[in-house]
């Protein structure tokens, strides 16, 4: 089984005990100084422990002085880090695991704040359209000062011990934008055509080449393809043809392996990809990469099952399979491949909560978080998981994401939980956020708290609320209440309890079908959004309505891109600046908050999606009538898949 997935695997000279990839991601946990963090190695180590053949680090930095992309990141810019990063690899060996650190300038895309509020260095001193900082054209001294840093970085790498070094050349940064006739708009050597839009990257990758020898692992990760078209320019960027004859250059050059990829930060959503994208949907760039050399191709695109991974080996779409969010969601993907728990692998959601952290974490000053995965990022704290339960029961009132995962902790710490739901099945608000178009991901994690539950053994008794007797008779050691919560509709809006007037909760639930009919939406968060595009693609007409300046307030850029793309293919109305005045059983009256104007709509039915409130039901009996009681998830405070599955995590890891 997974024979592909699971055979040796060879990058130059270094031989691979699979062909499983942990790709770049940044996680924010060096030390604040660029050197490797004890932080770092457990994260890199949970990897390597878990099953991963080649670890590809955070990207590092080779410029100390204007080339940080975060205050919390891996530096290879001067000797003094050499020590922290054998102590990286020595730790990833005693697993058999090879790792590859990844070495970049951010270019454009950097913060000036972060690099001596200085502009950014660039080809061209063309700010970048989705970061907006100042940015100045690189002299030619300074790009080969630059070539120098690089070129030091991997000889750092190499007395580390370090197997391999990875040149970043993707995403937009720095290299890439070289590549790049988008960002490259320079009318010397290293400008304009092709090859000399490549020079910047050949100087590098031959300065390494001399300096570290033939044998040392090199691979170059490339986006192939930028996607322009999704921003306006379909003919403008990095396509795959071009790419096609840079990877044929690397090559020749001794380039030991291409790491496939694609994007930039203004085409940020074909980089790092919301729900809505399918496992596998960009795999025909690293295919047309691997028919053009004969050097191993590292692909990526969503990858989140072991059998088609193993597939698109077989097929020769690929000769090693990539992922970072996979091995940040489970540490343990690989591993419990190999011996065939698949339906133990806690697949990653595509959520993008580790996006949104990682970008905030110089406001935060907090690391990279995973909504499904708690430990991610947070190994040391979390290594040691007391099993001290003793058998001693805790009653877990509702079986959503908060109630689920701290039963599948306590049975782990050795308690016995006992889950009580009022409904006849489990996943609590996960089973409606799983309904709207691209949102089937969600149901991963239902499979997964699942498995978890029934592999634990845990109790779990469907169809059942059980009263303040029933739980005093069953002499619980400690009561977590994880009851989730309801819609909230303002009493004070006049009409707002009228028949017409809808809960997201009624159409995600199914429980109302709509179909041909015309529909207002009033409140614009995800949940308004997702309900606003799913009766648009039934067939209503939909119009939505939101208070606030912009629709999707709140929302994480990436996400509210993603939802806004599919709106946008139905002919919604919106109405931003709009406040909901009053109902009846024609009209839907509105402020126009901009005007002061009143206006008036008619709708066949109205859903009013302006957020949820906790459910309380006998809450303060049992924290009069129990020692040890928790308010878990939505039943505390009504929040987001994270706050439900950290809750319940928590809760029982300090219980």
């Amino acid at each position: 089984m997974l024979k592909h997935l699971f055979s040796t695997g060879r990058i130059g000279t270094m031989v691979t005990p699979n062909r499983i990839v942990m790709t770049a991601m940044g996680n924010y946990l060096a030390n604040d100084d660029g050197s490797v963090s004890e932080k770092d190695i457990a994260f890199y180590e949970a990897r390597a422990k878990g099953g991963v053949g080649t670890i590809i680090t955070e990207c590092a930095f080779v410029d100390q002085e204007r080339g940080r992309g975060n205050s919390h990141q891996i530096s290879v810019a001067d000797d003094k880090y050499i020590p922290g990063l054998k102590k990286l690899s020595d730790k990833i060996h005693q697993h058999d695991g090879k790792v590859i650190v990844q070495i970049y300038h951010p270019g454009r895309q950097g913060i000036s704040a972060l690099n001596q509020n200085l502009p950014m260095m660039a080809p061209s001193a063309v700010e970048c359209p989705a970061v907006h900082q100042p940015a100045v054209a690189m002299t030619k001294a300074e790009i080969a000062e630059m070539v120098e840093k690089f070129v030091d970085a991997a000889v750092r790498l190499n007395k580390a011990d370090i197997d391999g070094v990875e040149v970043h050349g993707a995403h937009g940064y720095l290299i890439h934008e070289f590549l790049s006739p988008r960002a490259n708009k320079r009318a010397d050597e290293y400008g304009g055509s092709l090859e000399n839009r490549m020079r910047f990257l050949e100087e590098i990758v031959i300065g390494i080449r001399e300096r570290c020898g033939k044998d040392y692992p090199l691979i170059v990760r490339l986006s192939v393809e930028e996607f322009t078209n999704t921003v306006g320019h379909p003919e403008d960027g990095l396509q795959l043809p071009e790419s096609v004859r840079i990877a044929k250059r690397l090559e020749e050059l001794g380039v030991d392996a291409i790491d496939v990829s694609s994007g930039t930060y203004e085409t940020m959503n074909t980089a790092w990809e919301p729900s809505s994208f399918e496992q596998g949907w960009k795999i025909h760039l690293s295919e047309t990469i691997k028919k053009a050399v004969n050097i191993p191709v590292i692909g990526v695109a969503v990858i989140r099952e072991p059998a088609y991974a193993d597939q698109i080996i077989a097929e020769g779409k690929v000769d090693f399979v990539g992922s970072a969010r996979q091995h940040f969601a489970d540490a343990e993907w690989s591993n419990k491949a190999k011996d065939g728990r698949i339906d133990e692998i806690r697949k990653c959601i595509s959520c993008l909560v580790c996006m949104e952290t990682l970008m905030g974490a110089d406001q935060s000053q907090a690391p990279c978080q995973c909504a499904i995965n708690i430990e991610a990022g947070r190994e040391l704290e979390y290594s040691r998981l007391k099993e001290d339960g003793d058998g001693r029961i805790v009653a877990v009132l509702g079986a959503g994401p908060a109630g689920l995962e701290a039963a599948r902790l306590l049975a782990k710490r050795k308690f016995k939980p006992v889950v009580f739901e009022k409904n006849d099945h489990i996943g609590g608000q996960l089973e409606l956020a799983n309904k709207p178009p691209n949102k089937e991901k969600i149901t991963w994690l239902i499979d997964y708290l699942k498995a978890q539950t029934e592999k634990l053994a845990v109790e779990i008794r469907l169809n059942t609320a059980p009263t303040l007797e029933e739980l005093k008779k069953l002499n619980p050691y400690a009561i977590f209440v994880a009851q989730g919560s309801t819609p909230f509709i303002p009493g004070s809006i006049p009409g707002a309890n009228g028949e017409q007037v809808l809960k997201p909760t009624d159409i995600l639930s199914g429980k109302i079908k709509l179909k041909d009919k015309k529909v207002g939406v009033v409140g614009s968060g995800m949940t308004g959004l997702e309900v606003a595009h799913l009766l648009a693609e039934a067939g209503n007409d939909v119009s939505i309505f939101e208070m606030e300046e912009h629709l999707g307030n709140g929302i994480y850029f990436q996400n509210l891109m993603d939802v806004m793309t599919h709106i946008g293919q139905f002919d919604v109305a919106m109405y931003p600046k709009h406040k909901l005045i009053g109902l009846d059983e024609e009209h839907v009256s509105f402020e126009a908050l901009e005007t002061g104007e009143m206006k008036t709509f008619q709708f066949d039915n109205v859903v009013i999606s302006l957020g949820t409130k906790s459910n309380t039901e006998l809450v303060d009996e049992i924290q009069s009538s129990f020692k040890k009681v928790k308010i878990l998830g939505d039943a505390k405070h009504p929040g987001r898949i994270r706050d439900a599955m950290e809750a319940g995590y928590l809760s029982a890891y300090n219980l």
